[in-house]
């Protein structure tokens, strides 16, 4: 049978593909560039390097995702998700060290669709990623506060986690500037109010446009306010990258592979959940192995471009599917459209107030954080769920999202593992005796005299291994009966259990029946011998021919 996993959804659609489908495509194309070019910029501010690098991002990674992803209308490029984990990496590693970390994140994505990983990412929480996702809201949003009121750090400050940077602008409270505050109240308000008024013009580029005509032309405003071009160089033209610095020594490598890691996984959790959302907006299935496989290709091309690391940016993406996309074309003309203006207009980027780019980041990190989904699982999710959530929220703020996912994915699988062995149980069958009782179980009174029957149900995993144990038979036991009809799987630790217990009957001279047993364990039985040890005839289907065959053994 032919091989259809990693099959790009665009040669699927180009099959039935129509010219009223491509002027859709291009005018949902050119309407999300629209919207990508300010978020693009801030983007890259928000990450700690040049606003050009956002748009390169948006220009490469788009057209390769698009090309080769697994959705229709999946809209990829920079998104607030890696701005803090960009920002790190710059400061610690520099942009070489950025450049490969996001080549080994491309690498790592690649081979997790190659090998079918898409399904995987299921087992991450939604505990975790409402935690680690409103975390990086508040550090985006606490890291603007600083132009958003003009405040200037002084010299040599360069903070880079966010109480570093809670701490700096306290101590440059006395540079506060009215003339930035009031550019960003105005940007602000452009931002909540113009959406209700205009849907069909994004509100970032008309608050772009008025904040830079607003400084230009009033000079009493022009003095209080940064623009991005007194603090940073915009290029002209495609961008030249050089690649000498790159350590691909192992010492390299190593220095940075647990940013890469986190690039990757946080990459394909965006990427996917983005997915899911445009499936239900047209209303489409997406390929997740053919979307890892794309997303890893888009960030080693953005890097080669000079960009930073992209994944599906789920806004720009319901953008797409709201305003006709319906194929990867749309997705290609964005990256093609935000080419041309790279190419003619991104020298009047310089002109962009910071309080605007700042603005634009607020709105960003408030639809981010979900703040109503995140005070509903805390007032409905059980404790333990919250108590994990909560925490990966702290430790996203307090140090970085790297240490945040490792303690919340360890948090999330010790409640797992307690949960599971509270399901799990080995219990023995109640023998009551006529004179200590008026009422009796009726199937107990088929058991044989010398036969004990124990229950076992739930997962048998090394967290329960211990109760198979705790398995006890008195002198008169001739026969154990063991009922596994509610043991859906088994691992090795509780494997090893159940052989110690069988030489532990053998020594006493007790034999062992076994009652339905389910596939998965009398698989695992089969390939570690116990199942020749204990013998094929005293594996039983039912609880009744077990009781049959105990009988015949204790005659």
């Amino acid at each position: 049978m032919k091989n259809t996993h990693l099959k790009p959804k665009l040669f699927s659609v180009m099959k039935t593909y129509t010219k009223g489908q491509l002027v859709k495509d291009v005018i949902a194309g050119i309407i999300v560039a629209i919207i990508a070019l300010p978020l693009s910029i801030a983007l890259a501010l928000a990450s700690g390097v040049e606003p050009a690098c956002g748009v390169y991002t948006a220009i490469a990674a788009g057209f390769v995702v698009s090309f080769l992803g697994g959705s229709r209308v999946q809209i990829a490029g920079p998104t607030a998700a890696f701005a803090t984990i960009v920002a790190g990496v710059v400061a610690t590693q520099g942009m070489s060290g950025l450049f490969l970390a996001t080549i080994i994140a491309g690498v790592i994505l690649i081979l997790m669709g190659i090998f079918r990983f898409g399904s995987l990412i299921k087992f991450i929480p939604y505990t975790i990623t409402t935690g680690f996702t409103a975390g990086i809201a508040v550090t985006i949003l606490v890291g603007q506060i600083k132009d958003f009121l003009g405040l200037r750090y002084a010299e040599g400050v360069k903070p880079i986690e966010t109480i570093e940077k809670i701490k700096a602008n306290i101590d440059a409270a006395g540079t506060f500037s009215w003339q930035a505050l009031l550019i960003g109240i105005i940007c602000l308000a452009i931002l909540i109010i113009y959406p209700k008024i205009e849907k069909r013009i994004p509100p970032s580029l008309i608050a772009v446009i008025v904040s830079a005509a607003l400084v230009k032309l009033i000079p009493a405003l022009d003095e209080g306010v940064y623009t991005i071009g007194e603090l940073y160089t915009i290029p002209s033209g495609l961008p030249k990258v050089d690649f000498g610095g790159i350590d691909f020594s192992v010492s390299g490598i190593s220095a940075v592979l647990p940013d890469a890691l986190t690039i990757a996984i946080l990459a394909a959790i965006e990427s996917l959940l983005s997915c899911v959302v445009a499936d239900s907006m047209v209303n489409s299935k997406h390929n997740s192995n053919m979307e890892l496989v794309a997303q890893g290709c888009g960030n080693i091309a953005s890097v080669l471009f000079g960009g930073i690391p992209a994944t599906g940016a789920i806004a720009r993406t319901a953008a797409n599917a709201k305003n006709g996309g319906r194929t990867p074309i749309a997705g290609m003309v964005h990256s093609v459209v935000l080419l041309l203006v790279l190419l003619v207009l991104m020298p009047y980027a310089e002109l962009i107030p910071m309080p605007a780019i700042a603005a634009i980041l607020f709105i960003v990190a408030y639809n981010m954080s979900e703040w109503r989904k995140f005070l509903k699982t805390i007032k409905s999710a059980p404790k333990s769920d919250s108590i994990v959530m909560v925490i990966t929220f702290a430790l996203t703020v307090i140090f970085d999202l790297v240490i945040a996912i490792e303690v919340g994915m360890v948090l999330a699988a010790l409640l797992f593992m307690k949960r599971m062995s509270e399901e799990a149980n080995v219990t023995g069958w109640k023998y009551v005796d006529d004179a200590e009782s008026d009422s009796y179980d009726l199937d107990l009174c088929a058991v044989p005299e010398g036969v004990r029957v124990y229950e076992i149900s739930g997962p048998m995993f090394f967290g329960v291994a211990d109760k198979i144990l705790g398995i006890s038979l008195d002198d008169t036991v001739k026969c154990l009966v063991l009922r596994m009809r509610a043991v859906p799987s088994i691992d090795s630790t509780a494997m090893n259990s159940l052989e110690e217990l069988y030489r532990k009957c053998s020594d006493r001279g007790i034999r062992v029946v076994f009652s339905h047993v389910n596939s998965q364990p009398l698989s695992a039985m089969k390939k570690s011998g116990l199942h020749g040890l204990v013998g094929e005839e005293n594996f039983c289907t039912h609880i009744n021919s077990a009781l049959e065959r105990a009988a015949e053994i204790t005659k």
